[in-house]
């Protein structure tokens, strides 16, 4: 049953889901009727309250993908396949030593401070006062975030932390903050990048060329959800498609001797040729 102070789902007879939070004396009030707080403290999760009017309700417990999708914004969050796949990849998890800049509304910080757990801590770096202030309060109507250290300053200015294992970059121009990045991760610790566009992925790519990133990927997630209709099983008329290209690599002093060793085909000869005529060109002195 929700505690007072606490987070619940409210789902009408007609499907509408509302989020709200359990507090004494605040009954709600609605067309089917009043729900008074004594009684919506009484009930399970999981089962039905009645309105004064008769009207069955339903409560339950809201899950992280309810919490993230409730926060207010005034950016555009991100989505929860995004979320949950960079957690999974970064290897969030009870201890886990996370650094994310430019936090926005803090959909991710939340998850971060979720998955990380009591052990783990989340430092969180965010430049516009605005969005600092609102992640703060977003994680505060989650009732997370007690372990999230909010930083309020410009990245370019690099991290406080040394030895994170892992770190997460949403900034229009990562490619610039490489340097910054690299010497905030331990060695072999995970970077995760979030860009909307594929020019922003190419720069950010060159950009990693001659630093200590590996194992480089660059993907995007599409969900398409299904009508849940055992006779008439079919796509839904709309899907989440692209929201932005997430990036990820390892933190990997590079040698030459373990380059050359690797087993080439064609096409990685032909692509390690240009990236060497590309090196080459950006260091050839300017005439």
């Amino acid at each position: 049953m929700p505690a007072y102070g606490e987070i619940f789902i409210l789902v009408s007879p007609g499907g509408k889901r509302s989020l709200r939070r359990l507090t004494p004396g605040n009954d709600i009030h609605g067309n089917d009727g009043v729900l008074p707080a004594s009684i919506l403290a009484e009930a399970d999760f999981g089962t039905e309250v009645k309105t004064l009017q008769g009207i069955p309700y339903r409560i339950l417990k809201p899950s992280l993908y309810d919490l993230t999708r409730g926060v207010k914004r005034r950016t555009q969050i991100m989505y929860p396949k995004d979320i949950g796949y960079i957690c999974m990849r970064l290897g969030v998890g009870q201890g886990s030593r996370i650094i994310e800049a430019g936090s926005g509304s803090g959909g991710l910080t939340l998850a971060l401070s979720w998955f990380s757990g009591e052990s783990g801590h989340v430092y969180s770096y965010e430049a516009q006062r605005e969005f600092f202030d609102l992640c703060r309060r977003n994680l505060n109507w989650a009732g997370l975030g007690q372990n999230v250290t909010q930083y309020l300053r410009d990245v370019a200015d690099g991290f406080e932390q040394n030895d994170v294992d892992a770190l997460f970059l949403d900034l229009r121009d990562p490619w610039n903050y490489l340097e910054q990045a690299s010497a905030a991760v331990r060695p072999g610790g995970l970077f995760a990048f979030f860009l909307p566009t594929a020019d922003q992925v190419s720069m950010l790519l060159k950009g990693m060329e001659t630093r200590p990133y590996d194992e480089i990927e660059v993907e995007e997630l599409l969900v398409r959800p299904w009508k849940a209709v055992a006779d008439r099983l079919r796509p839904e008329d709309r899907m989440i498609a692209h929201t932005g290209f997430l990036i990820f690599a390892r933190k990997q002093e590079k040698s030459q001797e373990f380059e050359n060793m690797k087993p080439l085909g064609t096409r990685e000869r032909k692509q390690r040729a240009a990236l060497e005529q590309r090196l080459q060109a950006s260091a050839a002195p300017d005439e």
